[in-house]
């Protein structure tokens, strides 16, 4: 599946119609996967969606919607847009970390730390493998102790990663949002019924 941002953009409330219309469009296929709350009656802001890859291509562009206002009757204006973008794959939320996910290895600790810290294999590396990171414990004289000090360095490691992915993943969604193409339409809608033009 593809995963679609449906953006009014900062245009005016026709905007937000032109989302809820989309939206009604794909409703038979589709439930969006996250609705931005809308702050009034006429729809939401942005919506994603997720569709098969082929009907996904047909919606990525400008989506031109037009009708007279339904809102305000006697405004001039008739052209109403929206951009669908395609996303990339949402961040996903840190899981729980799986023993076949992890490669433990012990070597000699060097430095201050008692008798015990330099003879013996007491310092341990924890190698996440799926992600590449790495965090060590040296700190501890047991071996023990420095394992469940360094598994737990690496779990903070991961939260942290998986924040950083997030926000820019927001970030995407905020920048996608306003940069809205007012031109080139893939797909023109007309009237209250939102009819597809040829």
């Amino acid at each position: 599946m593809t995963r679609l941002l449906i953006s009014a953009g900062n245009g005016p409330a026709e905007c937000r119609l032109a989302v809820s219309q989309i939206l009604r469009r794909l409703a038979p296929e589709i439930t969006p996967d996250w609705v931005q709350s809308a702050p009034d009656k006429f729809g939401p802001a942005s919506a994603i969606v997720s569709l098969p890859p082929v009907q996904a291509a047909r919606w990525c562009g400008t989506i031109l919607w037009r009708c007279r206002s339904p809102i305000r009757p006697h405004h001039k204006r008739k052209n109403w847009f929206v951009g669908v973008f395609r996303l990339d794959a949402l961040p996903l939320p840190m899981a729980r970390l799986h023993q076949r996910d992890l490669r433990f290895t012990s070597f000699r600790a060097g430095g201050p730390g008692g008798q015990h810290q330099n003879t013996t294999d007491s310092a341990v590396r924890v190698v996440h493998l799926p992600s590449g990171l790495t965090a060590v414990s040296r700190d501890k004289r047991s071996q023990h102790r420095n394992k469940a000090q360094a598994l737990a360095r690496l779990e903070t490691m991961l939260a942290l990663e998986s924040l950083d992915a997030d926000k820019r993943w927001r970030n995407t969604l905020n920048e996608l949002h306003h940069n809205l193409d007012r031109g080139s339409p893939v797909r023109v809608f007309s009237g209250n019924s939102f009819e597809e033009l040829p």
